[in-house]
């Protein structure tokens, strides 16, 4: 059963969602956790950079932010990710679609990034099963924690913001605006997950 798989999605998998993985797994230990209980990767739609590290500027965020970029390479999604995932965070819309044309049974476990993060707080985690003491409570907390998104969100569309920018090629400064958002929904995930 364990661990809690959390599934980064974007285009090329070489900037978004890395990012996304690496700020992931750096939120869980600092709230004290471990890829044991929650394991956080990622993958993109399309295979141009299978097998390449991180775009340069995306693993210099990461690196700035206390998180790790080393060993990573980039990969093409395939069905059994999402099936193996408990949660899956695209950075656009249109890769929340991708996911569910691959894996209709998937959707209520799929958000846009930016929407998962803007809906998280509207989520009473008082109601949450507690934040226990082994991976498998941490399991079944998760599996709440994504249902209770999915019954906020209900059948509403993500909202055109809660894309992620694609940063290629635009600079340190897109980077760090891009990496900005993706910590106002990692942060937050890792804590309700983790923090007793």
């Amino acid at each position: 059963m364990p661990p809690f798989v959390v599934l980064h999605v974007c285009m090329g998998n070489i900037c978004r969602s890395p990012m996304a993985e690496r700020l992931l797994a750096h939120e869980v230990r600092e709230a004290g956790g471990s890829d044991d209980v929650v394991h956080s990767h990622s993958a993109g739609t399309g295979g141009w950079h299978e097998g390449e590290e991180m775009n340069p500027p995306a693993a210099r965020q990461v690196k700035a932010r206390g998180a790790d970029p080393a060993d990573f390479a980039a990969r093409k999604l395939r069905a059994d990710h999402i099936d193996a995932a408990d949660l899956i965070l695209t950075a656009t819309a249109d890769q929340a679609e991708y996911v569910t044309a691959l894996r209709p049974d998937a959707e209520s476990r799929t958000f846009v990034l930016g929407e998962f993060g803007r809906l998280i707080g509207r989520v009473d985690l008082g109601e949450l099963p507690p934040v226990g003491e082994t991976p498998e409570d941490i399991q079944v907390r998760g599996e709440a924690l994504v249902a209770a998104v999915n019954r906020v969100r209900g059948t509403a569309a993500p909202l055109h913001d809660d894309d992620l920018d694609d940063p290629w090629g635009r600079g340190d400064q897109t980077f760090s605006r891009v990496a900005d958002e993706i910590e106002a929904t990692v942060r937050p995930l890792a804590a309700a997950l983790l923090n007793r």
